[in-house]
C-alpha cells in the first residue's frame, strides 16, 4: 500500500527540476532518498527518477561534463553517490568509470596544511563541516569496492580532525566551519572557528557518520569504533537541545532567540542519523525510537495541505560563509536566511528517514 508520504514523493519527482545546471548537493538529496526508498518499497519509479537523471550526464567514458572541475566544490561530490547503485542496479561500463572519475577529483582535490579536504576553490584553507558528508561515504564506498586500504585512514584523519577543533567542549555541539588561516572575517582569530551552531550544519556531520560508517569493511574495526563514538558523543549533544515540540531550532543553542524556528531538514537529518545509528549498533536501542518521533512530528507538524498541493515547510533555503553576501556566521544571520518549502534538502533527508522506518517494519532493527 502506497503511503501519503510516498505519493507526496511521487509528484514530487514528477515536477521535480534539477536545482543547479551542474553536478550539485541539493539534487543529490533527492537521488539518495530515491535510492533509499527503492530499496525500502520496491517501487521502480524512484530508481527510474535516479537512472533517468544519471544517463543524461554520464559520457560513455565515465566522464561528467556538468562536474565543475575547477571550482573544487566538495559539494558537488554528493550527486556522485549515486553512481554505485547505477552501476549495480544496470552494469553499465560508464558507471563504473564515472565512479573511478570522481574518485580521482578527490584524490586531486586541495587539502589544508593539517591534510584536511578543503571546502572549495573560492573558500581556500576552510573546512566545512557539511564537506565531510559530500566526500566521505563516497570515499569509503569506493575503497570497499577497490580495496584501497589507505584511503580510510584518510577518513580517519578528517573525522578525528573535527572531533578535536570544530566540537565545543562545553556544548558538545559542532561548529560549522573553520578557517585554518585565521584571516576571514567571520573566524575567530584566536581559533578560527566560526561563531553558532547551525542545525543543519550539525545534520551533516551526523549522516556523514552513518553513512560512512556503514560502509566500512569488518577489517576497519578501529575506525568503526572511532565513528561510533562520535556519533553517540555528538547525538547525545544534539539531544540536550530538543526543543517542546520535538525537533531542534535552526540555532541549535538558544531556542528563546527572537526568530529561532524547529527547522525541517536538519531534524530530519538527525532522526535518520539517530535510526540508522540504532540499526548499524552504533547507537542505544532507544534512539531508533527518538528518530521515529521526530519523523512522525515533522509528518505531521510541517508537511501541510496548501491550495497548490503538499509542502513541506521551514527549511532553511540556505546558509554558509563570506563569500559575496556578509554571512558572518552570527545567529542573527543564520536567522536571516531565507525559509522555504519543499527544497530538496529537506526532502531527500525526509526520503531517507521514511525509507529507515520502512525498512524496520519488515526487518528486525536489531540482531
Amino acid at each position: 500500500m502506497t503511503t501519503l508520504t510516498e505519493l507526496f514523493f511521487l509528484d514530487y519527482l514528477q515536477n521535480y527540476q534539477p536545482f543547479k545546471n551542474y553536478w550539485n548537493y541539493e539534487d543529490g538529496c533527492v537521488l539518495l532518498g530515491c535510492i533509499r526508498m527503492y530499496q525500502a518499497t520496491g517501487n521502480s519509479a524512484f530508481a527510474q527518477f535516479v537512472l533517468d537523471y544519471l544517463s543524461e550526464r554520464i559520457r560513455m567514458d565515465g566522464r561528467i561534463p556538468t562536474y565543475p572541475v575547477q571550482q573544487y566544490a566538495l559539494d558537488s561530490f554528493h550527486c556522485s553517490k549515486a553512481l554505485f547503485f547505477a552501476a549495480d542496479l544496470t552494469g553499465e561500463p560508464r558507471y563504473e568509470r564515472a565512479i573511478h572519475w570522481q574518485a580521482e577529483q578527490i584524490f586531486q582535490h586541495p587539502r589544508t596544511k593539517s591534510g584536511m579536504i578543503w571546502h572549495k576553490a573560492i573558500y581556500p584553507q576552510q573546512v566545512w563541516i557539511d564537506g565531510v558528508y559530500m566526500a566521505a561515504p563516497f570515499f569509503a564506498e569506493y575503497a570497499s569496492r577497490t580495496g584501497q586500504n589507505d584511503v580510510f585512514r584518510e577518513i580517519g584523519h578528517w573525522f578525528a580532525f573535527l572531533r578535536k577543533r570544530l566540537r565545543d567542549a562545553k556544548t558538545g555541539l559542532y561548529y560549522h566551519a573553520l578557517d585554518e588561516a585565521k584571516i576571514q572575517p567571520w573566524a575567530d582569530p584566536e581559533t578560527g572557528l566560526s561563531a553558532s551552531f547551525w542545525l543543519r550544519g550539525e545534520g551533516w556531520f551526523l549522516m556523514a557518520l552513518t553513512d560512512t560508517l556503514a560502509l566500512l569493511p569488518k577489517s576497519e574495526a578501529k575506525l568503526r569504533r572511532m565513528l561510533a563514538d562520535i556519533l553517540r558523543e555528538a547525538s547525545e549533544s544534539l539531544m540536550r537541545y530538543r526543543s517542546g515540540n520535538g525537533l531542534f531550532c535552526q540555532v541549535i543553542d538558544q531556542p528563546e532567540l527572537t526568530g529561532n524556528y524547529t527547522e525541517t531538514s536538519g531534524s530530519l537529518m538527525a532522526a535518520y542519523a539517530f535510526m540508522r545509528g540504532a540499526e548499524l549498533h552504533a547507537l542505544p536501542d532507544e534512539m531508533f525510537d527518538c528518530g521515529a518521533e521526530i519523523l512522525h512530528n515533522i509528518v505531521q507538524n510541517k508537511l501541510c495541505q496548501a491550495a497548490g498541493g503538499v509542502l513541506l515547510t521551514d527549511i532553511c533555503g540556505a546558509a554558509g560563509l563570506g563569500g559575496a553576501v556578509c554571512r558572518d556566521g552570527s545567529s542573527a544571520y543564520y536567522l536571516s536566511e531565507r525559509i522555504t518549502e519543499n527544497d530538496p534538502k529537506g526532502v531527500g533527508a525526509l526520503m531517507s528517514a521514511q525509507a529507515i522506518l520502512l525498512t524496520s517494519r519488515t526487518v528486525p532493527r536489531h540482531t
